[in-house]
């Protein structure tokens, strides 16, 4: 079989390496992938991004299976043109996308289907929304309606942050928000109490199967201090979701979702990422969707899966409905997988281009370097800005993962790099 992923990122790394594993795949192909998939042999590389030239080469070149990893070919509608010609991909069409890419769409669905979230409002003008503000008080969590590549939100603690943050989205937008049709548009919410993990899916139509659980840790410097990122870390699984949790976050969530989703005639297929809100008494509320895995999450969630990734994507995408993945129980390993990012200087605001990443170790069964943000120059593997590298590795506890993944990005060096030493600390606590 041949399989093609879309993507760049170091989500796209870890499924391709996964997808490699399977008996049934002979050649898996990146678009366009980064510079740690070029210097592994074992992967195709094709320069190619929009959707149609991508759809086209799949169908010359005969791929059985396409993947999309991030969310912009999904909200660019790839799948619906795939689709349209008779391609297996995985992933939502562009209107079932919208969970993810408007979160004034996803706010009003939930709303709608009756599932838990946060109170909120939406708002296009800049007084209104600081006359909200001012009346809700802080803290007070800021959204921008629109692609933000994960760093979109800004959980105001003081006033202060949250007129900063309605200011940066509406008038500047300095964070880089990909606004939807009707110009810049936030989501003002209330502040959840509580731990947050995230919770991921595979979907087809009202069929889910859940992956394992995963938390990431989202700001920028340890004890969870500085700016909000995309994710500086992640690990798996995530004990704040207890038996308990899992069952009311597929009944009260994932499942009401799938359904509310066909029911409004967008049936859903791909992965379904639910960023959960976990209060005191284990009762769990939806901060928001993806539509994709969440990256860093998805590489120490690829390092535990026993179970093979291919056939079950293949059953996720079988034309004659869910009757496949319905018989799907996955296998995980039973030890944990912790990963930490590697951030290029200046990141999240201003990440800096063109550092040389030296140090790197081989891949190893217990310990993996998956790459996001390299290029290869020759044989230089060079810094292309943003979360560079993610250091995944596996152990008996998360602490045993911890001690392994740092001990792993010990020998990496590049200018300016940045990462937190901390990850893992909330799951060892507990």
């Amino acid at each position: 079989m041949k399989v093609l992923v879309i993507g760049t990122g170091g989500r796209e790394h870890a499924l391709a390496w996964k997808l490699a594993q399977s008996s049934r795949v002979h050649s898996v192909t990146l678009a366009s992938g980064n510079g740690g998939t070029r210097r592994d042999p074992v992967f195709h590389h094709i320069e190619l991004s929009d959707p149609q030239a991508l759809c086209q080469w799949a169908q010359q070149e005969h791929v059985d299976l396409t993947v999309v990893g991030p969310e912009a070919p999904l909200a660019a509608g790839v799948v619906d043109v795939f689709r349209a010609q008779g391609l297996r991909i995985f992933g939502p069409t562009r209107n079932a996308a919208q969970l993810e890419s408007s979160k004034a769409f996803s706010k009003a669905f939930m709303k709608r289907h009756h599932i838990p979230t946060a109170e909120y409002d939406t708002f296009t003008d800049a007084a209104l929304a600081h006359a909200y503000i001012d009346r809700m008080g802080a803290p007070i969590v800021v959204k921008a309606d629109g692609l933000a590549a994960g760093k979109g939100v800004v959980v105001a603690m003081t006033l202060a942050e949250a007129h900063e943050a309605v200011d940066f989205m509406l008038l500047d937008n300095s964070l880089g928000v990909q606004h939807n049709a009707g110009g810049a548009r936030v989501v003002i919410e209330e502040f959840l109490q509580g731990e947050e993990a995230s919770f991921i899916a595979v979907c087809q139509g009202t069929t889910a199967v859940p992956l394992a659980t995963s938390q990431d840790h989202k700001r920028l410097q340890d004890a969870d201090q500085g700016p909000n990122t995309g994710g500086m870390g992640a690990y798996s699984p995530a004990p704040v979701v207890t038996p308990e949790v899992h069952a009311r976050a597929m009944r009260d969530i994932i499942l009401p979702t799938l359904h509310g989703m066909a029911q409004d005639g967008i049936p859903y297929s791909g992965f379904l990422y639910a960023g959960l809100m976990i209060d005191a008494q284990g009762r769990p509320k939806t901060l928001e969707f993806n539509c994709r895995m969440g990256d860093p999450e998805t590489q120490p969630i690829m390092m535990r899966l026993k179970s093979d990734l291919f056939e079950l994507l293949w059953a996720a995408t079988d034309p004659h409905g869910p009757q496949a993945l319905q018989q799907f129980d996955l296998q995980w390993d039973r030890r944990a997988a912790l990963g930490v990012v590697m951030a290029a200087a200046g990141y999240p605001f201003n990440p800096r281009k063109g550092d040389v990443i030296t140090g790197l170790p081989a891949d190893q069964e217990q310990a993996m370097v998956f790459h996001a943000g390299t290029t290869l120059t020759g044989e230089q593997l060079q810094v292309t800005g943003g979360r560079v590298l993610c250091v995944t590795a596996l152990g008996d506890s998360v602490k045993a993962a911890q001690s392994l993944a740092y001990q792993t990005l010990q020998g990496i060096q590049f200018d300016g790099m940045q990462f937190r030493r901390d990850i893992g600390s909330r799951a060892i606590k507990s």
